[in-house]
């Protein structure tokens, strides 16, 4: 992610997918597209909340509005984002803290739309801890991963404490609930599926979510030439992923089988975790995405995204917010 491998694939699996994801690449173009009849190579990976992208591809809606579309999934976002900077495609869905690192190497590559907020998908679990301050000297299991870092410094930081006042230990979000619930350490960041059955597990309980914040948010991201000169196709592309998400939000079963055969559970998970997720159609793009005067727009979620970048040593300098994201394509619709 560097992303959040939502569901944990066995080491074949990933292979296999990885595997795939590059031969498709291999045969796409070196650069991203801007012959309007060649297809819009569109990448996502392992999260529910892109199910209004697998909606689309299913439901056959971006055929419907005329755009060719070739839909490629990453069983990671590390390779997806190697893929984007590479120029191998024409538009990402990523975490906001991924889209951050992309814009610090290619300031050309542009955020477009708010795909959503984590809400209470993601969050910190941990036993006999009842105030921030209590996880002074324990140890905590997280991933060295943008939005997991984001996530542990602001409970941190409710407590006066930074990670240097605690013990880490790197794991993946899968690996760190497993070592909650075996009792290995005291507090781990992590998500679901893994999040609350691993508090259970391990004797303890949610002690921090980004229920009702805009601390973790996913992005459509596109290359700039992409944007200047494909703007009906991406237009076209994002009244697809509009009809979508309202699909998703509606938890309409055909959706849920759609999304669930995608990332490989069922129907019923799709929905319960979806839940969990604040999703974005093109009118909440518009009155909260990139809206200026609504607290809850995804500017705020960028400036924390780009600070803790630059304060973890991530990029190599500070990012003007303004310059990372474009909002012409949804202000058009």
């Amino acid at each position: 992610m560097m992303h959040r491998f939502r569901f944990k694939f066995s080491n074949l699996w990933t292979l296999i997918g990885l595997a795939c994801a590059t031969l498709l690449l291999t045969v796409a173009c070196s650069s991203p597209n801007t012959n309007q009849s060649a297809p819009l190579i569109s990448t996502t990976n392992n999260w529910v909340g892109y199910a209004g992208h697998h909606i689309a591809v299913g439901k056959g809606f971006f055929k419907e509005q005329n755009v060719n579309v070739q839909d490629i999934f990453f069983p990671s976002e590390s390779e997806q984002q190697t893929a984007f900077l590479a120029k191998k495609a024409d538009i990402a869905w990523f975490t906001s803290g991924t889209a951050v690192q992309v814009a610090a190497k290619d300031p050309t590559a542009k955020i477009v739309y708010l795909i959503d907020y984590s809400n209470g998908g993601d969050g910190i679990i941990g036993r006999n801890i009842k105030s921030p301050q209590d996880a002074k000297g324990k140890t905590i299991a997280r991933e060295n991963i943008l939005f997991e870092k984001v996530l542990l410094r602001a409970y941190l930081n409710k407590g006066g404490l930074t990670e240097n006042d605690v013990v880490i230990k790197d794991m993946a979000a899968a690996d760190a609930a497993t070592a909650f619930a075996a009792k290995q350490v005291d507090i781990a960041v992590s998500y679901e599926p893994y999040l609350r059955k691993a508090a259970k597990q391990g004797g303890g309980e949610v002690i921090f979510s980004t229920e009702n914040t805009n601390l973790i948010a996913d992005v459509v991201m596109v290359h700039e030439n992409v944007l200047k000169n494909r703007k009906a196709d991406l237009q076209a592309y994002f009244k697809a992923v509009d009809q979508a998400v309202k699909l998703a939000i509606a938890a309409d079963p055909e959706a849920m089988k759609i999304t669930a055969a995608k990332l490989g559970i069922s129907a019923d998970e799709v929905k319960e975790q979806l839940a969990l997720v604040k999703l974005f159609d093109i009118e909440g793009n518009k009155t909260v995405g990139f809206n200026k005067s609504n607290p809850n727009n995804v500017l705020g979620n960028l400036e924390l995204n780009a600070k803790a970048a630059y304060d973890f040593k991530m990029i190599p300098q500070p990012l003007v917010i303004d310059q990372l994201y474009d909002d012409s394509i949804v202000k058009s619709l």
